[in-house]
């Protein structure tokens, strides 16, 4: 036993040695790593990140998905889709653990693509493509949170004549004193309660659906398809594509990149609790929403609150629900700013100096300012942007969250092509590329049948 014991202490240093020379020494950190992706986070922090970048009201658009779809199609497609970004996410997570195992942790979803697949998949590809959808949803959040104070306004007083775009310029007011936050750590708080008003506002809704459903002013139910064959076949398209981006986050390396390390294991945890609440409220909406309305809800199941000729529900109800609603998009915009926030933090600010002195603060308070003003600029000046959106949705979400997970863990591990996992993930990101096309399909098509409303500063 003496001899063996220094042996096997020999053994493992030499092993540590070499695995410290295939790494190589730890990279500097630039700016945007250092001080927006600070690395400080728990588990449970990760989970509340990781719930304000799925659970955000877009999910009040599953009904309609469901009426495209129909029960046993639309059941099948909310629950398989929640099941393939869980896997996809995990196969993620997993993939950026080993990562920093071997000694150069990733920290942003373009550093994956740059050393897994080469330096043009980062920075011509992956780059570019999270930066526009983060940045359009950052337009798109702030279209919504406008919307939804108009709403609350003319429920208080219907013959009001405030504009949309009044009520867009207030909420980027809000947005513009939120996004000085320093961090992705420091929102921590925040999208803890982002959590708990995602989980309210879909009570609210889910409780107004019941109620709606059995009064004597409920709607006729009626569960199936409407319009033609055609008509039948692109719902479908649309349907799918709908639920496959309220499952869209984009952000995952970020938000992993917040956690503390050692990471392992810790991103799974932050998952199990996203997903629970995920399952909670997606399932919760879409079908007593698609119960109540059927074939008739519409592209929010707010909207169908309203009645055609009075609402349908107690005004204080629909304020509240509204409130709930509109806080939590605060929260989501400020958290799809932060890549963005990391762009400019790399490209101006001194990582040799600190955070919060002269030098960095006023580049970092004047760019994220600007970046605020022209987010709401656009939210004001086009407010058909949410249609715009769901094309960029199609050729942007399912990439990063459904394709490029697949085949970053396919490249790293080199899984044999005898394997279940090989051929499980090689399937999911075929139909997914699939889907892009469809999506984009869809789209273009609701584009081009919405398009005789669009126009400059609309009040919609």
């Amino acid at each position: 036993m003496e001899t063996v014991t220094p042996n096997l202490m020999e053994a493992y240093a030499g092993e540590q040695k070499q695995n410290i020379a295939v790494a190589g020494p730890p990279k500097e950190l630039d700016a945007g790593a250092l001080f927006v992706l600070k690395s400080q986070g728990s588990w449970l922090h990760v989970g509340y990140h990781l719930t304000t970048s799925i659970v955000a009201p877009v999910l009040l658009s599953l009904p309609f998905a469901m009426a495209l779809l129909g029960w046993v199609g639309g059941v099948i497609c909310v629950a398989l889709s929640g099941l393939v970004t869980f896997y996809s996410y995990n196969l993620m997570s997993i993939v950026l653990e080993h990562q920093e195992k071997l000694g150069h942790r990733q920290l942003r979803f373009r550093d994956m693509a740059r050393d897994i697949l080469g330096p043009a998949w980062g920075k011509y590809f992956v780059g570019p493509l999270q930066f526009w959808i983060c940045y359009g949803a950052v337009i798109a959040c702030t279209l919504l949170g406008g919307q939804s104070l108009k709403f609350i306004y003319l429920l208080s007083d219907p013959d009001g004549t405030m504009k949309l775009y009044h009520f867009i310029i207030m909420f980027g007011g809000v947005t513009l004193f939120l996004a000085q936050m320093p961090s992705f750590h420091s929102l921590r708080h925040i999208n803890l309660v982002s959590l708990i008003l995602c989980l309210a506002y879909s009570s609210c809704v889910t409780a107004g659906c019941i109620y709606i459903g059995h009064t004597n002013n409920a709607p006729r139910k009626d569960y199936s398809l409407k319009g033609s064959t055609k008509d039948h076949y692109f719902g479908i398209f649309n349907g799918i594509s709908i639920i496959s981006t309220t499952y869209a986050s984009g952000i995952i390396p970020e938000i992993q990149a917040t956690l503390a390390p050692p990471v392992k294991g810790k991103m799974l945890k932050g998952l199990c609790v996203c997903y629970s609440v995920t399952v909670t409220t997606y399932f919760s909406v879409a079908i007593s929403g698609y119960w109540s309305f059927g074939n008739q809800a519409m592209v929010t199941v707010l909207s169908n609150f309203m009645g055609v000729e009075k609402p349908l529900l107690p005004t204080w109800f629909l304020v509240m629900t509204n409130v709930f609603t509109l806080m939590q998009l605060v929260a989501v915009t400020v958290v799809y700013l932060q890549p963005t926030n990391e762009v400019f933090e790399k490209k101006f600010a001194d990582p040799k100096m600190d955070q919060f002195s002269i030098r960095n603060v006023v580049p970092r308070l004047i760019l994220r300012s600007l970046t605020v003003v022209v987010a709401t600029i656009f939210a004001a000046m086009l407010p058909f942007f949410g249609d715009i959106m769901a094309l960029a949705g199609a050729f942007g979400c399912i990439p990063l969250d459904y394709i490029l997970p697949m085949i970053f863990y396919n490249v790293t591990f080199k899984p044999s092509k005898q394997s279940l996992i090989f051929w499980v993930n090689t399937l999911i990101a075929g139909v997914s590329f699939l889907l892009v096309g469809v999506g984009a399909v869809a789209s273009v098509r609701q584009i081009v049948l919405d398009a005789k409303t669009y126009r400059l500063f609309a009040n919609m």
